[in-house]
């Protein structure tokens, strides 16, 4: 997931840099093809790793986490665009992004699912 997601949040960096608006388009396109890639493998690890008994809530937990999450976002947008630096959004999202994807990471490297695990010796 974290290797769909670390050449995206890159390219979010790059958007304020490019030299003019075509090729700003262009970089934020390539990003969305990528972005959302990790959205089935996310799903599908997250449903292995939870108990069958909890997929439902964790399932409910996590839509309702992202819908908030998208919701409170226009507040703090609204405030940094207000300041004159336009490209300060896309750094700040891209450099944001960049550190929870590796800190996700970090954290769920070692974690396996259990049908991984049938056959292992660890």
């Amino acid at each position: 997931m974290v290797f769909t997601h670390l050449p995206s949040n890159f390219l979010l960096l790059l958007v304020p840099l490019m030299p003019n608006m075509q090729l700003a388009v262009v970089v934020l396109l390539v990003r969305h093809l990528l972005s959302q890639l990790d959205v089935p493998t996310r799903q599908s690890y997250t449903m292995a790793i939870v108990h069958s008994d909890e997929r439902a809530a964790s399932a409910g937990i996590m839509s309702v986490a992202r819908n908030t999450g998208a919701a409170i976002a226009p507040l703090f947008t609204s405030a940094i665009l207000a300041t004159p630096s336009l490209g300060l959004p896309f750094l700040l999202a891209g450099g944001l992004k960049i550190i929870y994807d590796v800190w996700i990471f970090a954290v769920f490297r070692h974690v396996r699912p259990p049908e991984e695990m049938v056959g292992r010796s660890s």
